[in-house]
């Protein structure tokens, strides 16, 4: 089955996976991590890409962003490959492909569905069972959204902001719903999306998009779910 055009319009909130080639590691040590941040920064403030949230894994990586141009999200991504992935392999001396070859990425709703999927990725680690509570995964956005702790990447979104008139207040406000946890049926909702490329909204919403960019933006039927390994990260 051919796979569908990637729409990815400016101005419009993206959810981002990108993974390690096979589920292979990507990060072998804080380090990587770091300079993976150093990198994204760079190639986002270049290419005019706001980031409002993120989460780096072992295996993977997720993003929450926001575009300024139709084309800004691609030349992040592939400015960040090229750098981060040179540097990966000089350091670990080894050649050849370390993400998969495309990433994934879906529109989102910013009403009712942005903050969802915010903390949907800040929750990450918490569902891999690597911390209890999010505040104590330093590589992902939750301390700056909850905590108030300064950040580069950083670019808090609208919806974000209006939780409050102030920082504590927002900050405050952002862990209660933090600390509601997200239901199942909206955590499969976030996997198909991203895994299908299908925008994460209402019915109507979906349709607009579906619209504006002329690809199908309904979800497919689920398949069987393959059995994890035991030592695959939650996604």
């Amino acid at each position: 089955m051919a796979r569908l055009k990637r729409y990815c319009p400016g101005g419009i909130p993206q959810h981002v996976i990108q993974r390690g080639n096979n589920r292979t590691a990507c990060f072998g040590s804080d380090g990587d991590m770091t300079t993976y941040a150093h990198y994204l920064h760079k190639a986002a403030s270049k290419y005019g890409l706001a980031i409002h949230g993120w989460v780096f894994m072992t295996n993977h990586v997720h993003l929450l962003v926001t575009p300024e141009k139709n084309d800004s999200l691609s030349k992040t991504i592939q400015s960040l490959g090229r750098r981060y992935v040179r540097y990966f392999n000089y350091t670990y001396q080894r050649t050849g492909t370390l993400f998969e070859g495309r990433f994934k990425s879906c529109i989102v709703q910013e009403i009712r569905y942005l903050l969802t999927c915010l903390r949907y990725i800040e929750l990450n680690p918490v569902r891999a069972g690597i911390v209890r509570d999010p505040a104590d995964y330093i590589w992902s956005s939750y301390r700056a959204n909850a905590l108030g702790k300064p950040s580069k990447l950083w670019d808090p979104h609208p919806q974000y902001l209006g939780l409050g008139a102030t920082d504590s207040e927002r900050q405050d406000r952002y862990r209660s719903l933090v600390a509601r946890g997200l239901q199942d049926e909206l955590i499969t909702n976030i996997r198909d999306s991203i895994n299908q490329g299908m925008a994460l909204g209402s019915l109507q919403f979906r349709r607009q998009i579906e619209e504006l960019g002329g690809r199908r933006q309904h979800l497919l039927k689920r398949g069987p779910k393959p059995k994890a390994g035991k030592d695959e990260f939650v996604l």
